[in-house]
């Protein structure tokens, strides 16, 4: 990319500066990173580069087309990209709203460094005015007013004092020891300061790195509305702040079932102490609420989990009722920094509880009774969180909540539709709620996966210690078939969150996809050790254990999901799968017949539609036209959303009806225009097999290309025991068309290679009957005997009549 006019190239020979300093901050563009008072703070890239464009510029105002241009080089971004980032440039450099110091924006034009900065070089610091000019602070300077420039240049312990070379020094000698001296006494009172800071400086409460409980309120009160509502919203003001540790309700569930305690057990009192103390936790903070005269006083109290002792307490005051919220912020705020956070964290993350959750006490309750339900049954929770937003309409958390239970249900629609009303409710929720609803509406809404990676990333940034940030950030790489990088983050987010059954389940397929199936079953053992009991998990683990031939630990895992609401359905689908991979077709339809029912029964008619359509494209690949067709059909009746769509389009494409086929995929552009998955993987493998129906291979590869970055990816559309390699398939299927027999084996292989990626998925056993077409047009017969061997002895006892099948026994015969 050429160099944008407003970023220049440095002239030839001109010195090239080590770092930039501007007010504590310190930047070093060839180490890439930036330091506050010494200590390194975390910024993504593109915030880092965005930071250097700026400050290089001091002074200037740059034009956000060309900040764009020059950092996001090759790539077109919108402008919100930058504006959000610029956002966290502020915040990580320590601005409050009202008070830019460092950033200013130029409203229509762009965005200006103001401070100060001062440029290090191999021999001597340069100040950048906020014109824009420099003017040189050397040696030479210093030496004439040595006491005024040695606050312009912030002498400190952390500023080595840079001098020239003593033959290009024409100063006296007089002047140099006065400087030199000069030097000494203010790192000397420097040193006393710091000493004296470490020594006499109360320790915080609370460390960074303590896990806090937050426990259920007293409430004497008599009013029943306060119960769970002031809990929660204790719990939205403290998870604002990206100091204190909360103990997350996973690990609190898991304590209590290690305490032999059902999980909605109230943590009052001994029990409080005893789950902070099993939990590896530090203190617990118990909240109460009382009625003095016509006013209400809420009280927060941080105790010792070892002890028992008090180590911070609040009380505050309420007029009404309606005051409560305020009041319980203002304590929470409080108690903040008496448990050791700075009071820059406290203004910075601060959105008020009315903002942050609901004014209405009603609406919070109900809230707070959904969460608990969800945390055992999704379907459970709907009808609270349902009456949380008909209480309050901009109840933005509520809708986050409601789309999640959704989702969990297989019921994609409604989850699109709530995540998009929480998303444009955003800005009155806290900021990390806030990442998250964005995060979420861009994956399961607009499908745009790197907004959704980068607003993770913006999210570990201000919360280094959240553990969902990077779970959800893993599982998106694991989407995106980043597998190295999303077993990375979800194991970062297993050691911060050792409960989490979603990270386990995440982990286990990066794993198993990446064939480190030893490592993936490990992954599991370690979860039942820990006792967490995800359906999802399990059934993923069951994917597991067909790769592995472990036929009675399958037997095992159907077993438990008999009965369970939460997972019957999708283990009957993968065992439908299962069953089809070895020709079983009478067997497979009856489990999806099962699993649809199982769905049904529990209200998802969506999971319903998704069973059916896998069992319609898996008729579709196997030659039986008609029940594909069938199928597709009852699943359309049932729904039109987003996954049903994509999936008929596919089986209606591989079984010849293009015209209907080609309506789909070009609906589906219009209803989803900004979806990675649907524009760059699904459509393409659509209409490339719209175009292998009408025998024009050459059209089909070239349809195939955008699909080549997401190869690997896991479109959970299709199938619950992982991703097809669905593009592979078709090229191979291509490639035959054109009798280019080995780049048709190279495509196949790819799927025989991955056992663990593929898992159950019935693609698997058709790729090797691909090989040995492959190896047939390439004239190879002994190559192409052993792999057509190799399949039917897969397939030994499939049902007879299956079309694909007899295809393959007569190019068997025919084979010379």
């Amino acid at each position: 990319m050429q160099e944008s006019r407003k970023f220049p190239k440095k002239a030839e020979g001109a010195a090239h500066a080590c770092s930039y300093q501007f007010g504590p901050f310190s930047l070093n563009p060839q180490k890439r990173i930036v330091l506050r008072d010494h200590e390194p703070i975390a910024l993504t890239p593109k915030c880092f580069d965005i930071l250097s464009a700026l400050v290089e510029r001091a002074g200037e105002v740059l034009v956000k087309e060309e900040l764009m241009e020059a950092v996001w080089q090759d790539t077109v971004v919108e402008e919100g990209n930058l504006n959000r980032h610029i956002s966290t440039l502020r915040k990580a450099l320590g601005e409050s709203p009202n008070d830019h110091r460092y950033i200013v924006t130029v409203p229509g034009r762009g965005y200006q460094f103001v401070a100060e900065v001062r440029e290090v070089f191999n021999e001597q610091p340069t100040l950048i005015r906020r014109d824009g000019k420099s003017r040189s602070d050397g040696v030479e300077h210093i030496a004439e007013n040595p006491l005024r420039e040695s606050a312009t240049l912030s002498l400190s312990a952390h500023t080595p004092l840079i001098v020239r070379p003593a033959s290009s020094l024409p100063v006296p000698t007089r002047q140099r020891r006065l400087l030199w001296t000069a030097a000494l006494v203010a790192a000397g009172v420097l040193g006393a300061l710091l000493f004296y800071e470490l020594a006499y400086r109360p320790k915080p409460p609370l460390t960074a790195s303590d896990r806090i409980l937050i426990s259920d309120f007293s409430n004497s009160t008599g009013d029943v509305v306060f119960d769970d509502a002031l809990k929660q919203a204790l719990s939205v003001a403290l998870s604002q702040s990206p100091y204190l540790n909360i103990l997350s309700d996973a690990k609190v569930r898991v304590t209590l079932n290690l305490m032999t305690r059902p999980p909605d057990t109230q943590l009052i009192g001994d029990v409080a102490r005893e789950v902070c103390q099993r939990a590896g936790g530090k203190a617990y903070i118990t909240g109460s609420i009382a009625r003095l005269d016509s006013q209400y006083v809420v009280g927060l109290q941080a105790l010792d989990c070892s002890t028992g002792d008090s180590i911070a307490r609040e009380q505050v005051k309420a007029g009404s009722k309606d005051g409560v919220l305020s009041a319980l912020d203002h304590a929470g705020k409080d108690l903040r920094q008496r448990l050791g956070e700075s009071l820059q964290t406290v203004r910075e993350f601060d959105t008020p509880l009315v903002d942050a959750t609901t004014p209405s006490l009603d609406a919070l309750k109900s809230y707070s009774l959904g969460l608990h339900k969800a945390e055992v049954n999704d379907a459970a929770a709907i009808p609270f969180l349902k009456r949380a937003v008909e209480l309050d309409p901009d109840f933005a958390s509520a809708y986050a909540a409601l789309a999640s239970c959704y989702r969990n249900m297989g019921e994609q629609g409604m989850a699109r539709d709530n995540f998009t009303k929480a998303f444009d409710l955003r800005e009155h929720v806290s900021e990390r709620e806030k990442l998250l609803i964005t995060a979420r509406y861009y994956n399961h809404v607009t499908g745009e996966l790197q907004k959704a990676i980068e607003t993770y990333q913006l999210w570990i940034q201000a919360y280094p210690r959240d553990a969902g940030a990077r779970s959800n950030l893993g599982s998106l790489y694991g989407a995106t078939g980043q597998f190295e990088k999303s077993i990375e983050e979800t194991r970062e987010a297993l050691r911060l969150d050792p409960d989490g059954g979603a990270n386990y389940s995440n982990l286990l397929l990066a794993q198993a996809a990446i064939d480190r199936l030893d490592d993936a079953a490990e992954t599991y053992q370690q979860a039942m050790a820990r006792k967490v009991d995800d359906p999802i998990l399990r059934v993923n683990w069951f994917g597991v254990a067909f790769v592995r031939s472990d036929g009675q630990e399958m037997d095992k895992q159907m077993a438990w999901s008999a009965g369970k609401p939460e997972g019957e359905d999708n283990f009957l689908a993968a065992k439908s799968d299962a069953e089809a991979y070895h020709g079983y077709v009478r067997k497979a339809r009856e489990f999806s017949a099962k699993a649809g029912n199982s769905a049904l029964r529990n209200g998802e008619k969506e999971a319903a539609a998704q069973w059916r359509m896998d069992e319609a494209v898996r008729e579709a690949e196997f030659g039986n036209s008609a029940l594909a067709r069938s199928d597709t059909a009852t699943a359309r009746a049932l729904t039109d959303s987003h996954d049903t769509e994509i999936l008929s389009a596919l089986a209606l494409a591989r079984i010849g009806q293009a015209s209907e086929a080609e309506t789909l995929a070009a609906d589906l552009q219009k209803r989803y225009p900004l979806d990675t998955l649907v524009n760059d993987y699904w459509v393409p493998i659509i209409r490339a097999s719209v175009e292998l129906g009408r025998h024009h291979p050459e059209q089909a590869i070239e349809l195939l290309q955008p699909a080549a970055p997401y190869e690997l990816a896991s479109p959970v559309t299709w199938s619950g025991l992982g991703g097809p390699l669905y593009p592979a398939y078709l090229r191979g299927a291509a490639y035959i068309l054109l009798r280019r027999g080995p780049e048709a084996a190279a495509e196949y292989q790819k799927m025989v290679d991955h056992p663990g990626f593929m898992l159950a998925c019935p693609l698997g056993a058709l790729a090797r009957l691909g090989l040995a077409r492959s190896y047939a047009v390439a004239g190879d017969s002994a190559k192409a005997r052993i792999a057509y061997q190799n399949f039917f002895a897969l397939w030994s006892h499939a049902d007879p009549d299956i079309p694909i099948l007899n295809e393959a026994k007569a190019e068997f015969t025919n084979l010379r």
